[in-house]
């Protein structure tokens, strides 16, 4: 019986394995081999391996260290306001006595939007013409301002716009943490005489710690892999003010049709991803054993 069990069970995960296997294995095995390679597509020469010149040209170009500062830089600034009004977003809907179900739900309504509709939205209002943002400081005097194509303001449109997407998510995790706090605590604090400060401090921030750690670990990672509003808003532009790595490997890989200089840029993401997942993946195993 143990043996026809057994069977049965490889039977029925002999498919899903197969699919991983052409959707995962099978592309990051060819993704490292041709990162090895000058392959370019529309060559008719086969192929020729190079050893580490990708990787070697990779970290020598100066659009490829623009593009991982900006990422960095991007990450740090979104992730930070995204936890820090997630956090506050969360704090205020928990203390409402009435609304708190309707406020709950519409703050959630820009993280169920896809990021290309965002972009798209914001590319409207932050029009040099006629978007509404330059209507309205405009009206106190400050003439339009062309954010997408100015290089000290593009970084930080882009980067309004994923913290107006995304804090709402970190608002969700915190919120659900939140609701986990004994409220014991803070009847025990209160006796002992605990402001809202100190009660904050002592009492909530312990308590929602790990969904706050969890917010800024899942927060990094995806915002990491930034790509679609700099790919639709501007391009990397100006002057490579808002270029990212992924955007960097799009234009070489994809536009650029430099297959093997690409597979190196993107197996260079993948590692720093995995690095990044793996302090994730250890906290959930952390918290399993706990």
């Amino acid at each position: 019986m143990k043996k026809r069990k057994s069977g049965f069970a490889y039977i029925m995960t002999t498919p899903t394995m197969l699919i991983l296997i052409a959707l995962s294995i099978f592309p990051l095995i060819f993704n490292i081999f041709y990162s090895f390679t000058d392959y370019y597509y529309l060559s008719r020469q086969e192929p020729g391996i190079i050893g580490f010149e990708n990787y070697t040209n990779i970290f020598k170009d100066v659009y490829f260290q623009q593009a991982v500062y900006n990422t960095v830089k991007f990450t740090i600034l979104a992730v930070f306001f995204e936890t820090l009004l997630g956090l506050a977003i969360a704090l205020l809907v928990n203390s409402l006595q009435r609304g708190r179900k309707t406020l709950r739900t519409v703050s959630l309504l820009p993280t169920l939007l896809p990021p290309v509709t965002v972009a798209l939205i914001w590319q409207i209002m932050f029009s040099n013409n006629y978007g509404i943002i330059n209507k309205l400081i405009g009206g106190i005097g400050i003439g339009p301002v062309n954010w997408l194509m100015d290089v000290n303001t593009a970084f930080y449109a882009i980067l309004v716009i994923d913290i107006w997407q995304y804090a709402p998510f970190a608002f969700l995790l915190i919120y659900a943490s939140l609701q986990s706090v004994p409220q014991g605590q803070y009847e025990a604090a209160k006796i002992d005489g605990a402001g809202i400060w100190q009660q904050f401090i002592y009492v909530t921030l312990p308590n929602i710690a790990n969904g706050v750690i969890m917010v800024v670990l899942l927060r990094t990672i995806d915002t990491f892999r930034l790509f679609d509003k700099v790919n639709i808003l501007t391009k990397g532009g100006p002057a490579n003010s808002t270029a990212t790595i992924t955007q960097y490997i799009f234009q070489h890989g994809v536009k650029g049709l430099k297959v093997g200089y690409g597979s190196a840029a993107a197996l260079i993401m993948t590692v720093i991803v995995l690095i990044l997942a793996g302090a994730y993946i250890k906290k959930s195993f952390d918290k399993q054993k706990v």
